[in-house]
């Protein structure tokens, strides 16, 4: 090999190496820390067993399409609610979401979670609090009036506990389209607003008060929270209402679910927020059909996962296109919460948390300080030593490190900005260990190196016949290495996966490194007698060569 093209490899390689970590510096790009160095929520969902809504699901019973579905829903809720660099994925019979920096972790697990079933009920009556078999007293409250209004006219007001579901209906002229009132004059026996009556102890079918099922007696139900039937969605059911003037209330069977709605969003109004949704043109046909028409003044309840949101009155019997929905203490985080499950839709199956761990900013900080001082200290023992033993050799250990250590940061950082790669604890350890293994590959050179001077060959026609046999070697070590890497990479599950990656990356860097630069490197030093015959410091002394086969 020429003198002059081992120069430009040299040369070549050092200019790859700080080029990447220059530029990365001047693009402003940082590697993506994960969960344990910057904090943040992790939490594994399992599958809900078939009506059983706290009972995972046998391994192998729920399919991998759903699973993906299940995926790419929490990733549009994740995506939607801000969260940066999210890792979502499924992991044998679970999917496992990490979300890094997250402040508010508690309300974006409740969120992201949620199956968001939606359902469109009437609101039959208002139910009493919940009272257990064994109580011999019911409570009652008496309900506030709640209502729900077509989009108000400047001179209409509400109170703060109404809820109201508003038509936006559309009328257009040649330049310009803009938002009226949708009127509604139509079905005058119905005009005005009476609230539902409280839900009686007992209640018997009739013709004047149909129901599709007989209703159990309040005092007889046995659930602690008093949900009754709330999957059940071709009867009445009785659910909780959290924000509403009853405790709970009954519904009827469900009028249409959450497919009608294409899109939603938060929106602050003097009133206060609200939620603005969008109808599927199919979705539009449904609720004029099944609720708005039908249902006029009328209450209709908002059932998300056997949970009442709101109840808004009914105040057109035609909506065009859209709506929205306000009041009933809707507040910044419920209407946020709200048009993010709308917005995109039920989970396919339903889940529950198995576990959920919360990393706190300051730990991940004391992590990754850590992690970078072992490294650093590690780095630094292994430099001293090369040059300690090796001498010249020494320094050719620690400028490949060096700029290895460049090159995997613009590569890290690089990934982080266009791929969302993030550098975990794992992954610093898989890195760490990657020291060893590109100081072995220096170690194989200098000791076969020291083995062609002991058979009596110069230092001069060693260096490049010596690499021959130890790359070989170097070649099988690192195949070896990079092996078990990607095993690990494929089948392992969580943080492994870092470690594996971070491992199998420095491992092809350091058959790369060890052809184009240490190689021509070394070959270089030893035919130059200024390094050769240094001494105490020469390669001659770190090979423990006499000085006249130096010379020669």
């Amino acid at each position: 090999m020429k003198q002059r093209s081992m120069v430009v490899s040299v040369l070549a390689t050092l200019l790859l190496c700080f080029g990447a970590f220059v530029g990365v510096i001047a693009a402003d790009w940082h590697p993506i820390l994960g969960l344990d160095l910057r904090g943040g929520l992790s939490v594994v969902y399992c599958p809900n067993a078939p009506h059983q809504s706290n009972v995972c699901a046998p391994t192998g019973s729920v399919s991998s399409a759903k699973l993906a579905e299940v995926v790419n829903v929490l990733e549009d809720r994740v995506n939607g609610l801000g969260v940066g660099q999210p890792n979502i994925g499924v992991q044998g019979p679970d999917v496992v979401v990490q979300l890094p920096g997250v402040k508010d972790a508690r309300h974006i697990e409740q969120v992201i979670g949620q199956t968001a079933q939606l359902f469109f009920r009437k609101v039959l009556c208002g139910a009493p609090s919940y009272v257990k078999p064994s109580s011999t007293t019911t409570s009652t409250t008496t309900p506030a009036t709640t209502s729900t209004t077509a989009k108000a006219k400047s001179s209409t007001s509400s109170s703060s506990t109404t809820t109201s579901t508003t038509a936006k209906a559309k009328s257009s002229t040649s330049s310009s389209t803009t938002t009226s009132t949708v009127t509604t004059t139509t079905q005058p026996a119905k005009s005005g607003y009476t609230a539902p009556p409280v839900c009686p102890a007992t209640f018997t079918p009739s013709s004047s008060n149909p129901s599709p099922a007989a209703y159990t007696p309040l005092t007889s139900y046995v659930t602690t929270t008093g949900v009754q039937d709330a999957n059940n969605q071709s009867s009445d059911v009785v659910l909780p209402y959290p924000n509403g003037p009853w405790p709970r209330v009954e519904l009827g069977p469900v009028l249409a679910n959450g497919s009608v709605i294409s899109n939603a969003y938060p929106q602050d109004v003097a009133a206060g927020w609200q939620v603005v949704f969008d109808l599927t043109s199919k979705g539009t046909t449904i609720f004029n059909q099944k609720i708005a028409a039908p249902n006029y003044h009328y209450l209709v309840a908002n059932d998300l996962d056997g949970v009442v949101e709101t109840a808004p009155q009914i105040d057109a019997t035609s909506f065009s296109g859209s709506g929205e929905i306000s009041g009933g203490g809707i507040n910044a985080q419920t209407a946020g919460s709200l048009s993010l499950l709308l917005k995109y839709g039920a989970l396919p199956i339903g889940v529950h948390i198995l576990t959920s761990d919360t990393v706190s900013p300051s730990l991940g900080s004391s992590s990754l300080h850590a992690g970078i001082l072992a490294g650093l200290l590690g780095l630094a023992l292994v430099m001293g030593y090369t040059i300690f033993y090796y001498r010249a050799l020494g320094v050719v250990v620690v400028l490949g490190l060096v700029s290895t250590a460049g090159l995997l940061y613009g590569i890290i950082a690089s990934l982080g900005h266009s791929a969302g790669l993030t550098l975990d604890l794992s992954g610093i350890t898989g890195l760490i260990v990657s020291v060893g293994i590109t100081v072995d590959s220096y170690v194989v050179y200098f000791e076969r190196l020291k083995d062609e001077v002991r058979a009596g060959r110069s230092i001069r026609s060693s260096v490049d016949k010596g690499f021959k046999s130890a790359y070989r070697t170097i070649l099988s070590a690192d195949a070896v290495s990079f092996i078990g890497a990607l095993v690990l990479y494929l089948l392992s599950i969580g943080a492994v996966k870092g470690f594996a990656l971070m491992l199998g990356i420095s491992t092809l860097l350091d058959v790369i490194t060890a052809y184009f630069f240490t190689r021509p490197l070394v070959i270089l030093l030893g035919r130059n007698r200024l390094f050769t015959e240094a001494r105490g410091f020469g390669v001659a002394r770190g090979l423990g060569a006499p000085s006249a086969e130096a010379r020669a």
